[in-house]
């Protein structure tokens, strides 16, 4: 059985009580983001958790399922999109400066992964682009990497930082180098309503020399939890 641990503290980053899960002892440690709106406990519930307990048991993956802020962030449509991207970057430096010394301290290890699906695998693609060489693996499933649609055409720095299909487009050979220190995994089924988005996105890595590992599951819709928990196993 796998040890599963809660925890919680308030950050003041974001200026409230951020929660998160623990699973395992030993490992390469990863953050598990929810998908759009979700909770903290959200991976758990949906199996995809239970889906990699033999890695947690055999001490090769230890699991943080973090919490979003997305309702007060990315979604808030009653705040204006400036404010969004800025509550956006204050969940950046919560995980940025209070749970990724909080990981590391924890299991002993200086690099760690990400991973997640649809709205997570934008948490993700976004933290890894932002912090390659800390994040060493990226496993992104049926994913969103622009946040244009969030912005009702408003757009500035911070929103481009946080917008990983803007600045992978943009790299120059300094940020791709650093972007190859990442192990990037793009999948999805070839019917889901993002396959474009996701294909893009591999092509855009590709074509900046960045390795990547796309798959695109042939006669599938893809962007559900039964598929996600199929392949995280294999691909994590």
């Amino acid at each position: 059985s796998v040890r599963r641990d809660y925890h919680s503290w308030v950050s003041h980053h974001l200026g409230r009580q951020m929660e998160f899960l623990w699973f395992g002892d030993r490992g390469y440690p990863v953050l598990l983001f929810p998908t759009s709106m979700g909770r903290f406990w959200q991976n758990e519930d949906f199996g995809l958790t239970g889906a990699l307990a033999e890695k947690v048991d055999a001490g090769h993956l230890q699991l943080v399922c973090v919490d979003s802020v997305d309702t007060e962030s990315w979604y808030n449509k009653n705040a204006p999109p400036a404010y969004r991207a800025r509550r956006h970057d204050d969940y950046d430096r919560y995980l940025r400066h209070e749970l990724v010394p909080y990981v590391q301290h924890r299991s002993g290890r200086g690099e760690m992964g990400v991973c997640g699906a649809s709205f997570g695998a934008y948490h993700a693609a976004n933290f890894a682009g932002r912090y390659p060489g800390l994040v060493t693996k990226a496993v992104l499933f049926s994913g969103v990497y622009h946040v244009g649609q969030f912005l009702d055409g408003y757009w500035d720095d911070l929103c481009y930082f946080h917008c990983p299909e803007a600045y992978v487009a943009n790299a120059d050979e300094g940020l791709a180098q650093r972007l190859r220190l990442v192990d990037w995994v793009v999948a999805t089924g070839e019917y889901d309503s993002l396959v474009g988005e996701n294909r893009h996105f591999a092509g855009l890595l590709q074509g900046k020399g960045i390795p990547v590992h796309a798959e695109f599951w042939p006669g599938v819709f893809g962007h559900d939890w039964p598929f996600w928990r199929d392949a995280v196993r294999r691909l994590l």
